[in-house]
């Protein structure tokens, strides 16, 4: 995938994974327990039921590429804004707050990607409060 094309574009579950694993690059390297909440979320969410799960790797890989690349986080933005639709910006965000809460702490770096998700994707800021709260949720631990 040559990421300096102005026509590459990713289908809508590409750009969700692209999130995910932007969010879960957000401190140096996706770990193991973001990669394996990745793949259980591709694994079994309805939106990515005919979604080979393979592509996670090559679109980890385009991302990592797009990230080498000056001003890589913005041509991030770009390729995802282009790939979703607007009414699944919110499921995004969702997601990258999974990938984050995944591993039951949170670095100021996530929180940082985490604003300029929000920011990019245009999440009310209720809203973004409200997913968060449910991402928590699901990954507290006893």
């Amino acid at each position: 995938m040559d990421i300096n094309s102005s026509t590459t574009i990713l289908s809508p579950q590409d750009a969700l994974v692209a999130i995910m694993i932007a969010e879960g690059t957000s401190h140096r390297g996706v770990t193991k327990i973001e990669f394996a909440s990745i793949i259980k979320i591709v694994e079994h969410l309805p939106i990515f039921k005919d979604y080979n799960v393979a592509r996670v790797k090559t679109i980890a890989e385009t991302v990592f590429d797009i990230f080498e690349e000056e001003d890589g986080l913005d041509a991030l933005f770009g390729l995802i804004k282009a790939s979703l639709p607007e009414h699944l910006y919110e499921t995004a965000y969702a997601l990258a707050c999974d990938v984050a809460a995944a591993d039951g702490r949170l670095k100021e770096i996530e929180l940082q990607l985490l604003r300029e998700i929000r920011y990019e994707l245009n999440i009310d800021r209720l809203h973004g409060a409200a997913i968060e709260r449910g991402a928590r949720a699901r990954h507290l631990m006893v």
